[in-house]
């Protein structure tokens, strides 16, 4: 009776935003440097994707619009190509940044069981290399598609994993791997993400912008300082295994 009633309880899922949450900078603008110095970015590209950062940053761009524009410039790539630069930037220069609060909250939830899931707007690329190195098992990111040849289209693939956007490719995830997002959490540190936020059952806050912390206030949300290792308070109802 006792192992029937564990078989039925909801699992729990641990999703994490990736810039400014897990790590502490903003990914893209490292990454558009990056490209930059190895000659695979123009100085007029450099500026747009820098300008898009900083009102990404600030929500107060059309994402759908300006990530379309941006995937663009890739047109004609080889995927494998670009997995593969994004990899040596990944090792190079954001390995390192892993949050102390973040590394603290990964051991906690891999200690109780629950898959841990990189949720964010950065590529495919990107969010793979995250879940490759910090060890995590599931990655959800924006899809950059590809042709039969493996060339990027210039198009993204599905909808942005943004906004709105996070929630329904985290629905259709934990659909597919049993689990329950009324139970589970996601930590984030922007404002953008506050559908994905109000989605879970354990919402946390790391490190917000202005606006996200007075959204957190206002709903009784859980804010953390990821800047220091805290222990993570998870809520695991008796009985209830990852």
């Amino acid at each position: 009776m006792e192992e029937e009633s564990l078989q039925q309880s909801p699992r729990v899922g641990a999703f994490f935003d990736f810039d400014r949450t897990l790590i502490d900078v903003n990914s893209g603008m490292l990454y558009v440097r990056y490209e930059r110095r190895h000659g695979r970015l123009s100085f007029f590209s450099y500026l747009r994707m820098a300008v898009w950062m900083v009102l990404y940053h600030l929500s107060i761009i059309n994402m759908e619009k300006a990530y379309s524009r941006a995937v663009e410039t890739y047109r004609g790539a080889k995927s494998e190509d670009l997995r593969r630069h994004t990899r040596a930037w990944f090792d190079e220069e954001v390995a390192g940044r892993l949050q102390p609060g973040a590394r603290a909250a990964l051991d906690a939830h891999r200690e109780a069981q629950h898959p841990t899931i990189v949720l964010t707007t950065s590529s495919q690329y990107v969010a793979e290399a995250a879940q490759d190195v910090f060890g995590m098992d599931a990655s959800l990111a924006a899809v950059l598609d590809t042709d039969d040849e493996g060339l990027l289209t210039g198009e993204l693939s599905g909808p942005l994993c943004y906004g709105e956007g996070k929630v329904i490719r985290a629905e259709a995830w934990a659909k597919e791997a049993g689990v329950d997002l009324d139970v589970s959490y996601f930590y984030s540190d922007s404002y953008s993400d506050l559908p994905m936020l109000a989605r879970v059952g354990h919402p946390r806050v790391v490190n917000p912008d202005f606006r996200l912390r007075k959204a957190a206030k206002k709903r009784g949300w859980t804010i953390l300082d990821w800047k220091v290792a805290q222990a993570p308070d998870l809520i695991i109802p008796p009985g209830l295994a990852g």
